[in-house]
């Protein structure tokens, strides 16, 4: 009649061992989550952007005295 009880606490050990197996190599092998990323560095776009607008305003209104002349002198 004991035979089946050290059946049941050699299945329980086993199972615990088992158990132990699967459980702890995830926690020994977890790793903290890595950085976030940092800001990327911004471009300045004050000096460019500027003369760019300068010479479109230049070139519109170059265009708008050429219409009017235009308008007023057909050729």
């Amino acid at each position: 009649m004991k035979t089946p009880f050290i059946l049941k606490v050699i299945f329980i050990i086993l199972l615990i061992v088992a158990v132990a197996l699967f459980i702890l190599p995830e926690l020994a092998l977890s790793q903290a989550p890595p950085p976030p990323p940092s800001k990327p560095a911004q471009a300045p776009i004050d000096g460019g952007l500027g003369i760019l607008a300068a010479a479109g305003g230049a070139y519109a209104i170059k265009k708008l005295r050429d219409r009017k002349t235009e308008w007023r002198n057909p050729v």
